[in-house]
């Protein structure tokens, strides 16, 4: 945790208190006939289901197991047991499932340093149900492995989180993006030591900047001060070569960031969007100087609609949205090429609801968004992409611009369960833990080291292609991060074991080990010298 986190942080529920603290709501005789129950089931009449014998045990084999809330409504919509008051602690009027969620909640992160108030109407927010709070925090969790190992591909630099909330960085350090105290380049990973004592849960990688979130959702920055150089002509007046705590962000609970060309975005805890810059003639809903360093709520119909995931494109912004009723996708910023996918190519000021989804039943449940084109994954595990179609990247066989969602049918017999987009490339992972791959194929970044004949490029891949590189690594993957924004890409491959693989262009040490002589690039994935796990 933080030096600032707050120790008052509530318990888990006291389930080894509970089998006396139920008893003793119930008169002396009731107590003596339910002990006596306790110790009769080979008595129990046919057809008589004991669950009431022992219901904290119940109630730990619930929440010990992780259930799904969707899990937990099925108990309660099949059994009355699971849906009527269970009389435990804290709140007694709880049915049993709604104790098992609650439970699930209190040992996440993010939701630990709630005070009561504020975890009240966080509850009324997600929709009144502890099984719609614990369903939000976990689909966040899903989209972007927070409290889980990451590894993130940046515009010529990298970063690696271990599940502990370590740091290492390396690569390019021409701004201090690396955080060591110094603008010199690291071809091996190497930990942040200014961070200790401070545990990290997500981080994010921008040209010459990068951002990091702890656990007590606080956001660090460190590398370029400014946030609009290329579109401005402006030079930050300052470089930041160790983390250093966004002070006008300290009092909002973030848990998530996401770096575009031109501006930043961050989620606080409950779901709200808050961007820097790029306000000019209401780019994203507000008026701002490019180099705005305050946070701006972002403006329209997510205001009170509750946000698990962003992803920062180019020049663009998706959103992945949780409500009791479904998961939903907005987009807002520029619309060219299509890649807001409203069926047009106009710049949206404020989010909107990309309604394909519905025409195509699909739920999203994680979102990317590339350089200039964007892509989903249904909870099906249909992938979805659109936009700017260049050197095939949205998978359909062609280089056509989508302006709509569209389902990549090649990937028909493949459940996705991942999804990362770059400049002109996507990769998908499988729930088997393969990685499919397609798109320009330059600085090697696709993982299939082939050559077009005659001009020593890299062939370009169309429709999505089994990376067999990573297959015969025999390690399930279960991220892929690839470099947005930037032509000279790399890309990184973390598996379920904790392992990492890199593979792409390596001229600036951004794959963590040092290349050939006269080598720019690595064709085939390769093991950091690192452990995430």
């Amino acid at each position: 945790m933080d030096a600032t986190t707050s120790s008052g942080a509530s318990s888990s529920l006291p389930l080894h208190l509970i089998i006396d603290d139920a008893i003793a709501l119930v008169s002396p005789l009731q107590q003596s006939f339910q002990r006596s129950q306790r110790h009769c089931f080979g008595d129990s009449a046919p057809g008589e289901f004991p669950l009431a014998a022992n219901p904290s045990i119940v109630l730990h084999v619930l929440t010990s197991c992780n259930l799904e809330p969707d899990d937990l409504a099925h108990l309660e919509a099949t059994c009355t047991f699971f849906r009527k008051p269970a009389n435990f602690p804290p709140d007694f009027q709880l049915s049993m499932s709604e104790l098992a969620a609650l439970d699930m909640c209190q040992k996440r992160a993010i939701f630990k340093p709630m005070t009561q108030q504020e975890r009240e109407m966080f509850k009324q927010q997600c929709g009144g149900s502890w099984k719609l709070v614990l369903r939000f925090i976990m689909a966040g969790e899903a989209c972007c492995r927070r409290e889980k190992s990451q590894a993130i591909a940046g515009p010529g630099h990298s970063i690696a989180v271990t599940t502990s909330g370590a740091v290492y960085t390396f690569g390019s350090n021409n701004s201090g993006q690396l955080g060591h105290g110094s603008l010199e380049e690291e071809w091996r990973p190497q930990i942040i030591r200014s961070l200790q004592g401070i545990r990290i849960i997500q981080a994010a990688a921008g040209a010459g900047r990068t951002m990091l979130v702890s656990d007590a959702g606080r956001v660090y920055a460190f590398g370029k001060d400014s946030f609009g150089e290329v579109e401005y002509g402006v030079q930050g007046s300052r470089v930041v070569t160790t983390p250093q705590m966004v002070e006008s962000l300290k009092d909002i609970y973030i848990v998530q960031a996401a770096i575009g060309n031109f501006f930043t975005a961050v989620l606080s805890r409950e779901g709200c969007v808050y961007t820097f810059s790029w306000g000019d003639d209401m780019k994203l809903g507000h008026q701002t100087e490019p180099n705005d360093v305050q946070p701006r709520l972002l403006a329209g119909p997510l205001e009170n609609i509750p946000v698990v995931q962003i992803a920062a494109g180019y020049c663009y912004l998706l959103a992945l949205a949780c409500q009791p009723s479904g998961m939903s996708v907005y987009s807002v910023g520029c619309g060219l090429g299509g890649k807001l996918g409203h069926g047009s190519r106009i710049d949206e000021k404020y989010p909107r609801l990309i309604e394909q989804f519905h025409t195509l039943k699909i739920q999203p449940v994680v979102v990317a968004a590339g350089a200039w084109h964007a892509a989903i994954v249904g909870k099906d595990g249909r992938v979805c992409t659109w936009g700017w179609g260049r050197y095939g990247c949205l998978g359909h066989g062609n280089e056509e611009c989508e302006s709509v969602p569209k389902v990549v049918e090649a990937l028909s017999n493949v459940r996705a369960v991942h999804v990362a987009t770059g400049d002109y490339t996507t990769f998908v992972v499988s729930d088997k833990g393969d990685v499919y791959s397609f798109g320009c194929g330059e600085s090697s970044s696709l993982g299939h080291n082939t050559i077009t004949e005659g001009n020593n490029r890299h062939t370009n891949v169309i429709s999505p292609e089994l990376v067999t590189s990573l297959k015969r690594t025999n390690e399930r993957v279960a991220q892929i991060s690839l470099t947005n924004l930037y032509w000279n890409a790399h890309t990184f491959a973390l598996t379920d074991s904790g392992k990492l693989y890199a593979f792409g262009a390596g001229d600036k040490g951004q794959l963590g080990t040092e290349l050939v002589e006269q080598q720019s690039e690595r064709g085939t994935p390769e093991r950091v010298e690192i452990d995430l796990s």
